[in-house]
């Protein structure tokens, strides 16, 4: 049966996933070949996804047959993978908010406009007015460490980041609005239980069914804690949240042992 919320990845999906689950450390290229075949991708496929992430700097050969990320994906592997930490971020909210202006950067680069607003949408930020962003100033560091985390996540360093004590009411009276509380809460306590029930019943998968499923569960679950805004504690469901966040770790750390018991068993071992 598939898996909810979830699509079998790309070559070059599964290659960067697993570059940035090793943190660093060298991966054997006949692991990501291996990794491939379990959902079925063929090794040349995956060879010729590894050179073309290396051709665009997203990957490098480190050691004879092993890789790593390559220079272009290191601000952003960083980035996500503080995502354990997450909540060590957030402080208490004062009522103040963080604003940046962009209506005046240029938009012909689809590149850079991609990296800008995906550094601006894992960052929280949500547009009020054309080119005018905001999020509640409750992250660590304030709006300079703001400015910092964005252009770490590939936002133009021409970006105005500002801080806003008193936003008008025309502004103020659409913030309710802008990150979708209501359904943020609801995935929360949807994701606890898809995980909990998981955890609960894939001793009796096979090595490689539950492999795939934990890659696939794992990854949709970090994705939605990397992403997730970071809003104050008042504005939502904090303690379906820190469960949330709480066990997609403890998932995590499960689906790495499964995945290091299943590349013994595909060496053979």
């Amino acid at each position: 049966m598939p898996l909810p919320y979830t699509s079998p990845p790309t070559a070059k999906g599964l290659i960067q996933s697993l570059l940035l689950a090793a943190e660093g450390e060298a991966f054997p290229s006949r692991q990501l070949v291996a990794a491939g075949a379990l959902f079925g991708i063929s090794e040349n496929n995956i060879r010729v996804a590894l050179v073309r992430l290396q051709n665009e700097g997203l990957a490098e050969v480190s050691g004879r047959g092993c890789y790593t990320l390559g220079q272009g994906a290191q601000g952003l592997g960083q980035a996500i993978s503080a995502w354990r930490h997450v909540e060590a971020r957030m402080v208490p909210w004062q009522g103040q908010y963080v604003g940046v202006h962009v209506a005046a950067l240029a938009r012909s680069d689809r590149t850079a406009l991609a990296r800008r607003e995906r550094a601006l949408q894992m960052l929280g930020f949500r547009e009020v007015s054309k080119g005018l962003l905001m999020r509640p100033d409750n992250l660590d560091g304030g709006v300079g460490a703001c400015r910092e985390r964005l252009l770490q996540l590939g936002a133009d360093a021409a970006s105005l980041v500002f801080g806003m004590h008193t936003p008008c009411e025309q502004i103020t009276g659409q913030l309710g609005g802008l990150w979708s509380v209501v359904q943020l809460n609801q995935r929360y306590r949807q994701t606890c239980e898809r995980l909990q029930r998981w955890l609960d019943t894939h001793h009796q998968l096979p090595p490689d069914q539950a492999a795939r499923e934990a890659y696939l569960l794992d990854k949709v679950a970090v994705r939605q804690v990397v992403w997730d805004p970071l809003l104050p504690d008042e504005w939502v469901d904090a303690p379906a949240r820190r469960e949330m966040f709480a066990l997609t770790r403890a998932f995590d750390a499960a689906g790495r042992d499964i995945w290091t018991r299943f590349f013994r068993y595909s060496d053979g071992d």
